[in-house]
């Protein structure tokens, strides 16, 4: 059995992994650090831009491990995985016996996805965890003639944006939809771009407020966390889309989940899908989009505590219930007591923020310095790109934890611009900005500070009024 000793040591390769790696290497790039990598390609962030001081646009792209070595001279490379941490004489064991000797340890082996029963029976049963792998099934798919579609958050609702062609069955266990990344009124902007893009109407904005009150549908969006619906029909034209075929494109059973998958030979599908209401529906895939689920996969000498949704409970400083443990990512659950308008949503952004903040307070513990809590936990913050337009998420911008005391401002413009705005007394609690806005900062610095906007009234969404030069 080898001995490796080090400093600092990483488990896992994805996005956090790698951050942790990043900021170390600038924080204290003369002591020794080890990556653990069950692969040679690991997770790399790249284009990173800033709309605002916490709104941090970046690609992630897969790249060789071997490039971490040329921004960290000490850096040594493990490729293995983790099946023994023992905490109490702080040492790694992997799967191959290597034994590496640390000081402090971050845990970043990030999720896998939830699955429905039966996956590990069939290959025809496909599983993504983000909706980044959309396009990879788009290929995988383009054979396909029609597919079973299991999950109701973000990821299977772009699929049912994306994929055009193919019959899809759209499988929900609830009475409604619901989206992790957008709200059933974006939803119906981006299905509008499609539907319309080939025409050259002139575009008119709408601006609209809606006050919701105790007999509004307040649906789930993410566990314990609620999201108000905008509209209930937004999928109701998707259901008429046609295929070449003259086929109904999209069919969507609410109320149901899968019972039991078969594999058959000799009919027109391969798989016979029976539901728990009593029908059987014959398809060539089924994509499982049901979350994801935290990544402990190794033994540990003393248990560490669990949040609420099985991932590794961690302070502000992403430490553990174990000192000197450190976990950042999917793997973790962010169990301090959150900003008010900061919440954990299984992210890539968020896996590079804990993994920066990681590193900072491994590096603190080493150094016996101080550190605080970054900056960017004050305020919940996403921004990625959908169907072509950037999608930025801010705050609480589906109305989670607000009760029905809140008031929502729209304004679109069809194929343009979609702007939401999230208020409670008076005051602007999120906003999901799609299309070139140009109001992430404006946005920003009203959330955090809490400006009362009551006087302006409707007119902070008037697109003849540049407001943003009033709070800048």
């Amino acid at each position: 059995m080898s001995t490796i000793k080090t400093r600092y040591l990483v488990i896992g390769g994805g996005i956090a992994g790698v951050t942790c790696v990043e900021t170390l290497a600038i924080l204290h790039p003369e002591e020794k650090l080890v990556i653990i990598t069950a692969s040679s390609l690991v997770k790399n962030v790249s284009n990173v831009s800033f709309y605002a001081k916490t709104v941090v646009k970046f690609d992630v792209k897969d790249t060789e491990a071997s490039s971490l070595l040329k921004i960290h001279p000490n850096l040594k490379i493990v490729y293995d995985s983790v099946k023994y941490l023992d905490t109490k004489n702080k040492i790694a064991v992997t799967d191959d016996n290597v034994s590496i000797q640390y000081d402090v340890v971050c845990i970043c082996t990030g999720g896998i996805p939830r699955l429905i029963s039966d996956s590990n029976k069939f290959n025809r049963i496909l599983g993504i965890r983000d909706t980044d792998s959309v396009k990879d099934f788009q290929e995988k798919l383009k054979d396909g003639r029609r597919m079973v579609i299991v999950g109701n958050g973000g990821i299977a609702s772009e699929i049912v944006h994306a994929t055009r062609g193919i019959q899809k069955v759209w499988v929900i266990r609830d009475d409604y939809i619901s989206a992790t990344f957008v709200d059933p009124g974006a939803a119906e902007f981006f299905q509008d771009t499609f539907r319309n893009k080939s025409e050259d109407n002139k575009d008119t904005t709408i601006l609209k407020r809606h006050i919701f009150s105790e007999e509004d549908t307040v649906v789930s969006i993410n566990k314990n966390l609620k999201s108000a619906a905008l509209g209930p029909d937004w999928y109701r034209k998707l259901e008429n889309v046609k295929n070449a075929s003259g086929e109904q494109e999209l069919e969507i059973i609410y109320k149901v989940e899968v019972e039991s998958v078969e594999e058959v030979n000799g009919q027109e599908f391969a798989l016979n899908i029976k539901l728990t209401n009593g029908r059987t529906i014959q398809c060539d895939f089924v994509i499982s989009a049901t979350g994801v689920e935290p990544a402990v996969n190794f033994s540990c000498d003393e248990s560490l505590k669990r949040g609420p949704d099985g991932g590794l409970a961690v302070d502000e400083f992403q430490e553990t219930s174990i000192k000197d443990v450190f976990a950042a990512g999917d793997v973790a659950s962010a169990t301090w007591q959150h900003a008010p308008h900061w919440f954990q949503l299984r992210l890539w952004t968020q896996a590079r923020q804990m993994a920066g903040m990681a590193a900072k307070a491994m590096h603190a513990r080493i150094t016996n310095e101080t550190v605080l809590q970054d900056f960017c936990f004050e305020l919940f913050t996403h921004c990625t790109t959908l169907f072509g337009y950037r999608v930025v998420l801010l705050g609480k911008y589906n109305g989670q934890g607000l009760g029905n005391d809140y008031e929502i401002l729209l304004r679109t413009t069809p194929r343009h611009e979609y702007i939401k705005f999230v208020l409670q007394n008076g005051r602007l609690q999120g906003a999901i900005l799609i299309g070139e806005t140009d109001l992430e900062e404006m946005c920003e610095n009203l959330i955090l500070d809490q400006i009362d906007l009551t006087p302006f009234g409707d007119d902070i969404l008037n697109p003849d009024i540049d407001i943003d030069d009033y709070f800048d």
